[in-house]
């Protein structure tokens, strides 16, 4: 039967790459990590650890088997996290993950209101994008979540999960400031189809529904660059290079260079929700981080940072 323990070693030296250095990781000593992993080869009935002159790195049994040993894992933090918080009634820990622009928006302000309440709960945030993020949330990696969803796209990143949904993210056009489009009374999409576009990576989930937008207003858009990085996006346009679609969580601070407009009838949107895994084994401490969530997006839809932009 397959240890707990040496899957942590494992996993240790699998992302570390060293055995002394998932040694030092772990407070063993280099002899205790090799004897792990040889009983856990012998356990496997094979090779899980590559060893040659770039290092160490795991075979792919061992990619395999790591792969689990995340989940049962991150399953057994969960459970003594929930034992924490259900038998003492405070303290334990809340694993969040977010999507970058709501990690700097919405989540710094829930995390002081909840710290506020409740100092006792150790609390992280990890960044990554839905499709990154909701996989790690059902396998018991986090215990709550920030995606968001182009609903007429057909995503549903939070299928599966409990979801409270959050706000309705508007995507703004920013353009450099004196563009002659900048004050047309009724500014829509297909305006915009000779433009130079400016854009997050290809990849990105905000990319492609840029390019699906456009398609459906008729035409292809002429991507001149690429950055993940809004306030580089933001930029770029105000060089004059081209212009962008950007979210209205991406648009806090906005530069005095560009001009942010509305789409008529209506820009895409994406709609941010916050998810947890379904079930009784959610944490009390999830459960009111979504109470304090649901208020700061309450809070930010009513006041947002576009209440002037041109409708």
């Amino acid at each position: 039967m397959l240890n707990v323990q040496r899957l942590r070693v494992l996993r240790a030296v699998a992302s570390t790459g060293s055995f002394s250095r998932a040694a030092e990781t772990l407070s063993y000593t280099q002899s205790t990590v090799s004897q792990a992993i040889a009983t856990l080869e012998a356990e496997a009935g094979a090779t899980l650890i590559a060893r040659d002159r770039r290092g160490v790195r795991p075979t792919a049994v061992g990619a395999a088997l790591i792969a689990h040993a995340d989940v049962i894992l991150g399953r057994l933090d969960a459970a003594e996290a929930d034992l924490v918080a259900i038998v003492g009634g405070r303290g334990g820990r809340l694993r969040m993950a977010s999507f970058p622009t709501a990690g700097s928006t919405l989540m710094p302000l829930a995390i002081a209101t909840f710290a506020a309440a409740h100092p006792e709960v150790e609390l992280s945030l990890a960044e990554g994008e839905p499709e990154e993020i909701a996989p790690r949330l059902r396998a018991g990696e986090f215990d709550l979540a920030l995606l968001f969803e182009f609903r007429e796209a057909g995503e549903r990143h939070a299928a599966g999960l409990r979801r409270v949904d959050l706000l309705e993210d508007l995507m703004y056009v920013a353009l450099p400031d004196g563009h002659s489009l900048a004050d047309k009374p009724r500014l829509r999409l297909e305006d915009l189809r000779e433009e130079s576009w400016v854009q997050t990576s290809a990849a990105s989930p905000c990319a492609r529904h840029v390019v699906r937008s456009c398609h459906g207003a008729g035409f292809a858009p002429n991507v001149s660059f690429e950055s993940d990085d809004y306030q580089t996006v933001q930029g770029l346009v105000a060089a004059g290079v081209g212009v962008a679609l950007v979210p209205q969580l991406a648009l806090s601070s906005v530069r005095e260079d560009i001009r942010v407009r509305a789409l008529h009838p209506h820009g895409p949107v994406r709609r941010v929700v916050a998810a947890t895994p379904r079930g009784a084994g959610v944490l009390p401490a999830a459960e009111r981080m979504l109470a304090v969530l649901a208020e700061v997006a309450g809070n930010y839809r009513v006041r947002g940072p576009l209440a002037s932009v041109a409708q």
